[in-house]
This record gives C-alpha cells, structure tokens and sequence, in this order.
C-alpha cells in the first residue's frame, strides 16, 4: 500500500514536471527567433521541392530553376516578392506573398530585444538556410549586416520562416515559406553564390514616402529608395556598397570596396549609368515635392507589428487557435493576436506602387 502510494505521488510529481518543462519550451520558443528556430535534428522532414504549379508559372514566364532569384519585402503591405531572373537576363516578378505576421513597427531594427524586424539589403547564401527549422523551413536574412554591426546595432538570428509567430521576424505560412525555401534553395545550389533580400518599410512610392514625413527615419528611407529605385528601373540587382554610414548603390569606388562603412565614401573610379543617375535623381525630386505638399504625416497607433489583411479577415472570424492550425502544421501559436488586430495602418490611403503587380499570382 506504502509503495502504491510513493508510486502515484512520483508519478504525480513527474507529471507536473513534464508540464512545466513543456511551458518552458514553448515559452522560450516564443521568446524571439533566436530560440524559435533552433535546428531540431529529430525532424525527418525532407527539405520542400518546387510545386509544379511554380514551376509552370516559372515556364510561363521565360524562367529557369536553376535561374537567379531575389527577395523583396514590404512591412506596411506585409508582402513578400520572390523575383526570377527571365530570358531577358533580366529579373520578373514570379509571385508575391502574404505575409501572416512581423513584429515592431516600421524602422530600422537597432537593438537585440527591440522586436523590430529588419529593413535593409542582405545577402543570403546556402549556409543560412535551415531545412529543418522550429517554424518549419527558414533563412537567415543575416542581420546585421556590414553597415548594422558598424553602426553597433545588435541582434541576431532574424528569419523569414513558417507559422504566424514573430519576435523580429517575417513569418508566412508553411505552404508559403516551403515554396520560397524551395525555389531559393534551387537557385543556391544550381550556381548563385547568395541572393539579395530588400527589405522595406513599404512600397517606396513618392506618395508613400510623403504619407511618412514626419518620421524620424524619413532620411534612411530616402536611402533606401535609391536602391529601390535602382532594381524598378533596371530590373538589374543593384550593387550594394556601404560608407559614409549608408548604403550607396551601383558605384565603383578608387582602390576597390570601401573597408570602413563608417569613414566617408572614397572617390569613385567609374561613372555611374549617367541615365539612370538622371531617372533616380528625378525620383528624388517627386518624393521632394510630395514630402513638401503634404500637410503632415498619417498618425498610426503601433501595438506591435503587423499582419497581411488576408490573415487578419481569418483571424477575427475564426480566432487564432484556428488560424495557426490552418496556416502550419506545427500549429505554433499567432504572436500577439490582439495586436495582430489593431492594424495601425487602416488609416492609410491604399495606393499601388511602382513595381507592383496588381495580377500578380498570389500566395495561400
């Protein structure tokens, strides 16, 4: 009777033991990307192939597999581009994604902890891509970059993965992020040696960029549009160098690369496209005009980070369990759904910007 009773007062002991242990687990996932997307080695998933529908868009369009790919996000519209490069030897847009969830606002992410997601331009290569992820399959966007660490930015392990969970990533759905996974990894292995992610805060319009005025990143956005502007009108990935503390796009500089991303920018050695230095100037000059027009910025109300409208509609009629079940296997839980909810963007004029696609084949 002793030993049933020490047996059952074990077994209650070890049972609650389990349950805390399991909360941890989910708890420290949850935490941020870091922790979320450790490998898990017992995953016998194997890594996502291209679905044939891709690959028949892929045909439809004059693109290879094998041929190059790039990465453009947009956090107001919360989407996601996978670009290919056609026939032409130039880049097309081969389908865009909703993206279910990324955290922060809009802005450069500064500081480990911040949840901001990031904006810039990285580069990806085989070695940051994670077949058997937390949250399905990811990469690591690299953050941060050159021009982050000499700036003394912090942070690490920023992904675009699976589920609807973000603590400073982009998160789309397992069918989604298995496409992306599949069609980069292709890319990667058939001879690109990295890709290039560009990260937005939105859709770099003149009119958009005046809908943000007053923002105390308006100066950084401006940079960033430059490279925007660069791969709108070239349909060319452009050059990414880093001095004078920003990003300067397609210059070749006296004595190669600049080392320090901080130090002024050296002479250049070769003249820019003299062309498209003009098309860029004069995007310039429309943002100037539509930055002096406007009365004053759109007042947004952050609660944290934000969702694409698609997943929200979802989210407000079936809740999040729901939501998270229908949008990955794992069933990982919808970060912040109530601040999923609070858009802070339902104020905004929806406007199409320049290199949007409006037939563009949509994601799940």
């Amino acid at each position: 009777m002793t030993d049933r009773k020490t047996n059952s007062a074990r077994d209650r002991f070890m049972s609650a033991i389990c349950r805390v242990a399991a909360v941890a687990l989910v708890g420290s996932a949850l935490s941020g990307c870091v922790a979320a997307d450790m490998a898990l080695d017992d995953v016998p998933k194997a890594p996502p192939q291209i679905p044939a529908k891709v690959l028949a868009e892929m045909s439809k369009k004059g693109m290879k597999a094998e041929s190059p790919v790039l990465v453009r996000i947009f956090k107001q519209e919360s989407e996601l581009e996978v670009w290919k490069m056609d026939g032409s030897g130039r880049y097309a847009l081969l389908k865009t994604y909703p993206m279910c969830r990324w955290s922060g606002k809009l802005g450069p992410k500064t500081k480990d902890g911040d949840r901001q997601a990031p904006e810039g331009f990285y580069h990806v290569s085989s070695g940051m891509l994670n077949p058997k992820s937390q949250y399905y399959v990811s990469f690591n966007l690299g953050y941060p970059n050159r021009l982050e660490s000499a700036l003394g930015y912090t942070g690490e392990s920023l992904m675009v993965h699976g589920a609807c969970s973000s603590s400073g990533c982009y998160a789309l759905t397992d069918q989604g992020v298995g496409e992306i996974y599949a069609v980069v990894s292709k890319a990667l292995s058939s001879g690109q040696d990295r890709f290039q992610v560009q990260a937005y805060p939105f859709r770099m319009t003149p009119e958009n960029m005046a809908l943000h005025k007053d923002d105390a990143n308006l100066p950084f956005w401006k940079t960033l549009k430059e490279g925007y502007d660069a791969f709108e009108l070239t349909r060319q990935q452009p050059k990414v160098s880093v001095c004078g503390r920003r990003y300067v796009f397609n210059t070749e500089f006296e004595g190669g690369e600049p080392r320090d991303p901080l130090a002024a920018c050296p002479a250049t050695a070769k003249p820019s496209d003299p062309q498209l230095v003009a098309k860029i100037a004069l995007e310039k000059q429309k943002v100037e005009a539509a930055v002096t027009k406007a009365s004053s910025s759109t007042v947004m109300s952050y609660v944290d980070g934000g969702m694409h409208p698609s997943f929200r509609q979802l989210l407000k009629k079936d809740g999040p369990e729901k939501l998270a079940a229908r949008i990955s296997s794992i069933k990982y839980p919808v970060s912040r759904p109530d601040a999923a909810l609070a858009d802070p963007f339902k104020a905004m004029t929806k406007r199409t910007g320049a290199g949007q696609v409006a037939d563009a084949p949509r994601g799940d």
